[in-house]
């Protein structure tokens, strides 16, 4: 999936396609879509009801013949129809008519480290159905490592963590090449799950879906760490009557239930430095992990993994958008990892 920085340069357009949200960057313009990735459907009529945040609002909430979707999962595409209805909302006309007078349209878009040619694939697809005539594919690794200011060019280590909302991606990057990395499939939907079904069986406590969420009720303050508050208060509804009801929660009790699966992130970590040259690994004793995605924000999780690993944890300055970021800098030229153009020397 290695692509030339001279071919990146050439597109006008670079798609994040996240489970979470989708983040469209022009250039010349910046980002000029930054939405959830739903989209609500009236099953009689086959019409498009909304898209982005509107239809997410709408999850848990609808009557029986509209169907909120979400066409992508794990950052693969797995509905490309809806996929491109749901692009083609959040663009707008007025954006795609000035993209559709770009000759030739080319777009960038990135995939998860390890991704299979058909998931591969269905982006591309999902693309050039919007009107690009060729899509270069990025690793998620090297465009959110580039996107959070990480000198992946130099001949030293660098370790970055994509925590996204179905999976998490660890890798060692040096010389703008991934040296060794790992796909996890635990995300934030994975440890909202699991606060989710420790208050089930716990209090016989069901959570609101997207009122308000879940992970930020249960964890208010540095959840994961012994300083957050001692408990908190959870409003949601019996499991057995059918009625509202409010429950005191221990917030000691919540972060063992989300330690379990935290437990394979921490694995992972574990795997990609077995799997790294010791000289690399001696970089990381300074420079330590950096964290990007929405799920890094995760009160307390920074702290966790550093009292796990005793390395130097820290999270991006704006780690939801780092993707995105990295695929604007190499499409404006902004930065020129070694990995990306091999062979200029020689040409």
């Amino acid at each position: 999936m290695t692509v030339s920085l001279e071919q990146l340069r050439r597109c006008h357009v670079a798609v994040d396609l996240g489970a979470a949200r989708t983040r469209v960057f022009v250039k010349g313009a910046g980002l000029v879509v930054d939405e959830p990735s739903v989209a609500a459907v009236n099953t009689r009529t086959g019409a498009l009801i909304a898209v982005g945040a509107l239809a997410e609002k709408m999850t848990g909430r609808t009557p029986g013949y509209i169907r909120v979707a979400r066409p992508v999962s794990g950052g693969t595409v797995v509905d490309i129809d809806m996929a491109q209805r749901m692009l083609r909302h959040l663009l707008g006309e007025k954006l795609r008519r000035q993209l559709r007078r770009k000759p030739r349209l080319r777009a960038a878009a990135s995939t998860p480290h390890d991704s299979d040619p058909l998931a591969q694939r269905a982006t591309v697809e999902t693309l050039v159905g919007l009107g690009a005539r060729r899509v270069e594919l990025v690793d998620t690794l090297i465009a959110a490592a580039v996107g959070c200011g990480l000198p992946v060019e130099q001949p030293s280590a660098t370790m970055i963590m994509v925590c996204g909302a179905a999976t998490t991606q660890i890798a060692v990057l040096s010389l703008g090449s991934i040296v060794t990395a790992t796909r996890i499939p635990i995300g934030g939907n994975a440890i909202d799950h699991a606060v989710i079904q420790h208050l089930r069986h716990r209090h016989e406590l069901m959570l609101p879906s997207q009122s308000v969420r879940p992970l930020q009720l249960a964890l208010h303050g540095n959840g994961l760490t012994p300083q957050g508050p001692s408990s908190t208060e959870i409003h949601g509804r019996d499991v057995a009557t059918g009625l509202p009801r409010s429950v005191r929660v221990d917030t000691a009790a919540v972060r063992e239930a989300i330690h379990t699966p935290l437990t394979s992130v921490l694995d992972g970590i574990g795997k990609v430095l077995r799997d790294c040259p010791p000289d690399l690994v001696a970089d990381l004793v300074d420079r330590g992990i950096m964290m990007v995605g929405g799920s890094a924000l995760l009160p307390g999780l920074d702290q966790m993994l550093h009292n796990a690993t005793g390395m130097p944890v820290s999270i991006a300055e704006r780690p939801d958008i780092c993707t995105v970021q990295g695929l604007g800098a190499m499409l404006e030229g902004r930065i020129q990892p070694l990995v990306l153009d091999p062979l200029a020397e020689t040409e």
